[in-house]
């Protein structure tokens, strides 16, 4: 039976603000344009995952309004059958403020993404087989509990710790396989500001493989006794939303191709610049084969 990567996240309404520069504390500036998309960690992660390939299916609530969200996700080849809907409640948002040079500042609402149950969770888990992934970010409620579940019964744990909460790293870390973070999440974790060091600190936790993204500097990765390291491709940036959640479903996917974390890491970094090329969320997202054509291009420069 093929590996299956289940996807226990949030599913956002995004809501972005093109603005001239980041808001200062006691600052009001104008918006110069609004726009309204789907995404959410979750969502886009797993539309990133199915884009590039995986059976990709996604356990979440929406509220009342949720019908766009679901619409989303299947649109890009995510099973979405699991998805629950929430009468009575409004579905998780987004505020994204986005500056001219593409950088972006984010604020995230959760709404039905945590009203996740212990009931759910055992439902999710039930059709999870030895050596699927589970993919967790922090958008969501009961993440540890999910985790130490999954790893019990032979799944393999993705998490991705963001927004961070240094009250659930003690209990994530000894169940995760393999470890998405960013420079600020790696910092908020080890304490260092350095990647090397970063990586360094997270050696401790020798079953566990890392992956650190450092935006256009590149990404490493760091497991089964090695350290691997590739650069960014440099592209022109539009908007730097949901690269990182593209980069993440694109390594996955690989991995469950069977590919070695240096072709794992050069397509993830291949998807992550063409989203960075692109304006909002899951529209941002690459197709596989606009991925493959990229890096042939590449190749043939």
């Amino acid at each position: 039976m093929k590996m299956k990567l289940i996807n226990a996240g949030s599913l956002n309404y995004d809501t972005t603000y093109h603005v001239e520069h980041m808001v200062r504390p006691g600052e009001t500036i104008a918006a110069e344009k609004m726009e309204t998309a789907c995404g959410g960690k979750g969502l886009n992660q797993s539309v990133a995952a199915a884009s590039a390939g995986a059976e990709v299916y996604h356990a979440g609530i929406v509220g009342e309004d949720g019908e766009e969200l679901i619409r989303a996700a299947k649109e890009r080849g995510v099973h979405t059958e699991w998805i629950r809907r929430l009468s009575g409640r409004n579905s998780g948002r987004a505020m994204i403020l986005l500056d001219r040079k593409g950088q972006n500042s984010i604020v995230v609402y959760a709404g039905t993404n945590h009203a996740f149950d212990e009931a759910y969770g055992r439902e999710i888990l039930e059709k999870a087989l030895p050596g699927d992934f589970l993919l967790l970010q922090n958008e969501i409620n009961d993440v540890p509990g999910l985790a130490a579940a999954a790893a019990e019964k032979g799944v393999k744990v993705a998490w991705n710790p963001s927004p961070f909460r240094p009250e659930w790293v003690e209990r994530m870390l000894p169940c995760t396989k393999l470890l998405f973070i960013n420079e600020v999440e790696g910092e908020q974790l080890t304490g260092e500001k350095e990647p090397l060091n970063i990586l360094d600190r997270l050696k401790e936790w020798r079953n566990m493989e890392v992956v650190l993204t450092l935006g256009d500097v590149g990404a490493y990765y760091q497991g089964d006794g090695i350290r691997l390291f590739q650069e960014s491709f440099l592209v022109p940036v539009e908007d730097t939303t949901a690269a990182g959640d593209t980069f993440t479903g694109y390594y996955l996917a690989e991995v469950m191709r069977g590919k070695n974390p240096g072709q794992c890491l050069r397509t993830a970094a291949a998807a992550a610049a063409l989203a960075v090329s692109r304006k909002g969320a899951v529209p941002s997202i690459p197709q596989w084969e606009q991925v493959v054509e990229f890096l042939g291009a590449t190749v043939s420069k």
